[in-house]
């Protein structure tokens, strides 16, 4: 069983949704919100804003799973 706090998914999604890659590292997963906050405005610039969005919403939601998953003890 793990002494770990569990995590607001809700919150992890908001965060993400402000700035890429800030919900994962508030779930402890850090590789994966370092990969977000260089990948999302990345593609904010490289496309002139096409996917950019599309980043921001696949952002929230992981941060969201992944903070539900790990609070159910999957992740």
């Amino acid at each position: 069983m793990s002494t770990r706090e569990p995590r607001n998914p809700g919150l992890a999604a908001v965060l993400s949704v402000f700035i890429p890659g800030v919900g994962q590292i508030y779930n402890g997963d850090f590789l994966r919100g370092i990969f977000w906050l260089i990948v999302t405005p990345g593609m904010w610039l490289g496309t002139g804003g096409f996917f950019g969005w599309v980043c921001h919403v696949i952002a929230a939601y992981t941060a969201h799973r992944r903070a539900k998953d790990k609070n159910l003890g999957l992740a």
